[in-house]
């Protein structure tokens, strides 16, 4: 029973090439908005360093034309789509795959293992009947994969206990630890970008200070606005302080499941307790789709 772990290369197809398309597309979203909030900066900078320079001037540019590149990039081909998409239809087989293996609901015991393989097949094709957008983006040589593989296979053979016990170690811990971890990277990203914020926005006051004091001073006080724009528009698409709330309850609410694993004893009791612990996951799930809309 140790040797069997259900790592994510032993999920279905579908899972990895989801997982794979999401992540690619996240990354590409946040660099191509780290390079539009950088170049905005450094036009407006240039802006202000050369004002009256005409090579300045066509710098300045040609830099405002990239960041509507950037932005007509971002608006026309929504990397931001197929990262939510594919997040939500990687956790979503994740979650099928976990509720076949332990034997709940809707995979129980049945007279054919056949029967709920052919149903947990089903499932998957409505999970990405319901993404057809996503299709375009996915590994086809990946999602060609057996949808169960022999690890899914062997872990359901097991017995009650031996399942119960993979589900706590290999599932919740494994969630519990994940959440926590995201938990704290994301309180502590708050924290050094509100600094960030807070220092641009005195650097300016001190600047318009100093305007007063001499009109005639000439200080960057319209890039460093800028610039402090540029950092509550991360922060806006990062999402940190509210990703910090969300995993925080979240990993608080794995440990109170994992309590409850203590009063299983037949596969009737594994079943509910493995629904019931997987609707809670899917609830941190779920919301990837609003933050999209948000």
């Amino acid at each position: 029973m140790s040797e069997l772990v259900l790592k994510n290369e032993s999920l279905p197809g579908l899972y990895q090439s989801a997982d794979a398309a999401s992540l690619e597309a996240q990354t590409v979203y946040f660099i191509a908005l780290k390079a539009y909030l950088f170049l905005l900066v450094v036009a407006a900078f240039v802006s202000f360093a050369w004002p009256k320079n005409y090579y300045g001037a066509i710098v300045s540019a040609v830099l405002f034309l990239l960041t509507l590149g950037i932005l007509i990039y971002l608006r026309v081909y929504r990397p931001d789509d197929i990262w939510y998409n594919g997040r939500a239809v990687a956790e979503s087989v994740k979650t099928r795959a976990w509720r076949w293996v332990m034997r709940a609901e809707p995979y129980e015991d049945t007279d054919s293992i056949e029967i709920v393989s052919k149903q947990f097949i089903n499932d998957l094709k409505t999970i990405l009947h319901q993404n057809r957008s996503l299709s375009k983006v996915l590994d086809p040589s990946v999602g060609s994969e057996a949808p169960i593989s022999e690890v899914m296979a062997s872990i359901r053979r097991l017995s009650v206990e031996e399942r119960l016990s993979i589900y706590q170690v290999q599932r919740i811990v494994n969630q519990a630890t994940w959440y926590s971890k995201k938990s704290l990277f994301n309180k502590r990203r708050s924290k050094q970008w509100f600094g960030v914020s807070v220092a641009l926005h005195l650097l300016a006051f001190i600047m318009l200070l100093y305007r007063i004091k001499d009109p005639l001073m000439s200080l960057p006080v319209e890039s460093i606005a800028v610039a402090a724009g540029a950092v509550l528009t991360w922060l806006q698409a990062k999402k940190h302080n509210e990703l910090n709330s969300s995993y925080s309850l979240a990993a608080h609410e794995i440990v109170l499941i994992k309590g409850e694993s203590l009063d299983v004893k037949s596969e009737k009791e594994l079943s509910a307790f493995v629904l019931d612990s997987e609707s809670a996951f899917s609830r941190e799930h779920t919301q990837w789709t609003a933050r999209k809309v948000e």
